[in-house]
């Protein structure tokens, strides 16, 4: 294989979220071993404490340090995790298990949100200092449990969402521009926006906040039906971080849908799971070709999910699938050398 020159081809990162169970020094061992140029900080486990990160500099000079002394870089951090609470409704046990205590706290529900929308605000000033100018994440939404529309929703109620999302998002959100930072979105259900018209009234509901951007997933967008290359066409300017994720579809038997039936990962019952990238039916090239066709030249971060594949095995074959698909882009026209002038 002749390796791709990485100094003028996009960063290829891992996303630590699927590790968190490690320490960061191991897993930015393991990125650097497999050949990745840095990493998607998830801001859980032992990776990096936001709260930590903003008030003590030793702290994050000491987060800073792992993971350069890999040779490693901080493209982008991740608090998807806290940004689900601030406008989740019913905030319950499930919120508990993946907020920090100190979002927690007592649990009361809009204290919750209150402090997870502090969380978010911090992870702006986190990912500045950090030398990143993108936090991925969710933002929640209200309305999510209505997605079924019965029994019957009157509109009022979904229009109440946006203002919902709005009220609450647009604060955070100004802080990210005061400090030149993104927020990039990941398209997904249980999300204020999880398709390309949800999308839409989102942006609308925030007066188009140039703050708010999107993580192009496909994985979530390729079960719904979406088609993930018109995606990133129709929403060029908002998208500021990939994730690569792969999602495989079996082909259709009469008997499973798109909601997954409550059956657990991994099991041959379900119509769609996620697999490691390459590994599913995610139009890779045509992404990759539209992306840099937009002028997309971020970091192309590998986010492992496979219920059925070791995630070390994964995430090491996963960077050179991606980086061969980051071909030098060419300086002229392939026409142009018809030309007698």
């Amino acid at each position: 294989m002749t390796e791709v020159s990485r100094s003028t081809t996009p960063p290829v990162t891992l996303f630590t979220g699927q590790w968190a169970d490690l320490p960061l020094e191991d897993v930015a061992r393991l990125a650097a071993s497999w050949g990745y140029d840095g990493l998607e900080i998830a801001a859980s486990g032992d990776h990096l404490d936001l709260l930590r990160a903003d008030e003590d500099p030793a702290y994050l000079g000491e987060r800073l340090e792992i993971v350069e002394r890999h040779g490693l870089r901080v493209h982008a951090i991740s608090n998807h995790l806290t940004g689900q609470a601030v406008c989740d409704d019913p905030i319950d046990f499930r919120h508990e298990a993946i907020v920090r205590p100190y979002t927690w706290g007592d649990g009361e529900p809009e204290g919750v949100r209150q402090r997870a929308a502090q969380d978010m605000k911090r992870a702006a000033r986190v990912a500045r200092r950090l030398g990143a100018s993108v936090v991925t994440g969710f933002t929640g939404s209200k309305i999510w449990p209505y997605v079924a529309q019965f029994p019957p929703v009157p509109e009022s109620v979904i229009d109440d969402g946006y203002e919902d999302f709005a009220r609450r998002w647009t604060p955070i959100l100004d802080v990210f521009a005061e400090e030149g930072v993104r927020y990039a979105h990941e398209i997904h259900p249980s999300e204020i926006a999880y398709d390309h018209w949800t999308l839409v009234r989102s942006l609308e509901a925030i007066d188009g906040h140039p703050a708010f951007g999107v993580n192009w997933d496909p994985s979530h967008m390729l079960w719904q039906g979406m088609d993930v290359v018109g995606f990133i066409w129709d929403f060029q300017d908002r998208i500021c971080h990939v994730d690569c994720k792969d999602t495989r579809i079996r082909p259709a038997n009469g008997r499973t849908g798109i909601l997954g039936s409550h059956l657990p990962w991994g099991d041959p019952r379900r119509q769609w799971d996620f697999v490691s990238t390459g590994h599913g039916d995610v139009p890779w090239e045509d992404s990759f070709r539209a992306l840099r066709a937009i002028g997309y030249n971020g970091p192309f971060s590998v986010e492992w999910e496979d219920a059925g594949m070791d995630r070390q095995h994964g995430a090491a074959q996963a960077v050179d699938f991606v980086r061969n698909l980051l071909w030098e882009r060419p300086s002229h026209s392939f026409d142009s050398s018809f030309s007698n002038q």
